[in-house]
């Protein structure tokens, strides 16, 4: 049995990662690395393991590809490879905030999938790696965000606590208002405060500079308050912004990610797939290979079984290891 505190932040942490994906910085990146990022962005995990396994001794002696290596791996849900990369990498660079970002993620996942005892002590793991990655770069948003969402989240016998949450919240306000404003919609529907939720929710679209991100987390917050009308408005505004922000193309994945949790309007989560994989914006947050699965599940349910075998081989191929695209075989 899982806790279902520590369950629920990590809920959220996805959520809110997905909603607020960037591209991933890869300007650092020693030159060998920069195809092996490409690939990961592009959603073809195979490709990126196959072009880590043949840089010199695996690059298991480099940082950055065990950084790449773990987060591959994160893509494809395969939470115990993931952590030991990412251990790996904290250790051979313990300075890099990046690399306890996502030792900070990776165990926040496994943890969602441990027992109660065991998520216990990976809960406690997971805001020390978000502590120290804030701490080494107190400027990068995204780790304030990911330390902010623990703090609302989780019980206080791990670490979480609103009042410190409140204090990332006013962090972000000079770095990203729109996380900020976020932030505080997780704090406020801790205690139960949804207008106001809603309030800072909208908020955060307004100062937001791709705001087809936010609007997808609005739409999150009606589909869990059953207010279908408002979402669907939302998920409407989601495609307007997409479709002025070239970078803002993840917001579609999100968006029928949305529709498929509501069990609302596959036609619509499936053309909102197809746009995001026919674009240019693609992203680890949002795997490609992860969208044809799930596309492939739409198409089924809609009728369109040879569309739907198209688009699971397309997943399999992009990760023959990705297990839903596996199952749905059989």
């Amino acid at each position: 049995m899982r806790s279902r505190s520590l369950t629920g932040f990590l809920l959220a942490f996805v959520c809110l990662s997905a909603a607020l994906a960037l591209p991933a910085r890869a300007d650092s990146l020693q030159p060998a690395l920069v195809p092996v990022n490409s690939a990961l962005q592009a959603g073809q995990a195979d490709k990126a393991l196959s072009l880590i396994s043949l840089l010199p001794q695996q690059g298991l002696n480099n940082a950055q590809a065990l950084n790449l290596a773990c987060r591959v791996r994160f893509t494809l849900g395969q939470w115990d490879t993931a952590v030991r990369h990412c251990e790996e990498a904290v250790r051979l660079d313990p300075n890099n905030a990046r690399n306890h970002m996502w030792l900070g993620r990776a165990y926040g996942e496994k943890a969602n999938k441990a027992s109660f005892l065991s998520a216990f002590s990976l809960g406690k793991k997971v805001v020390q790696e978000f502590q120290k990655a804030a701490q080494l770069d107190p400027q990068d948003a995204e780790a304030l965000a990911d330390l902010g969402s623990f703090y609302a989240e989780a019980p206080s016998i791990v670490g979480g606590g609103v009042e410190k949450a409140q204090t990332v919240a006013a962090q972000l306000d000079h770095i990203d208002p729109a996380r900020a404003y976020e932030l505080r919609a997780q704090i406020d529907k801790q205690r139960k405060d949804f207008t106001s939720a809603e309030n800072d929710l909208k908020k955060a679209i307004s100062v937001s500079h791709h705001p087809a991100f936010q609007w997808t987390t609005l739409a999150r917050f009606y589909m869990a308050r059953k207010r279908w009308d408002d979402m669907d408005a939302a998920i409407r505004s989601v495609m307007t912004a997409a479709a002025r922000e070239a970078h803002s193309g993840v917001a579609l994945y999100d968006a029928a990610g949305v529709l498929i949790m509501a069990k609302r309007d596959p036609a619509l989560a499936a053309k909102l797939l197809q746009e995001y994989l026919s674009g240019s914006s693609k992203t680890e947050e949002a795997p490609a290979f992860v969208a044809y699965s799930r596309l492939a599940l739409l198409q089924q349910e809609l009728g369109d079984a040879a569309n739907a075998q198209v688009s699971q081989a397309a997943a399999l191929q992009m990760a023959r290891d990705y297990q839903p695209a596996q199952d749905s075989r059989r």
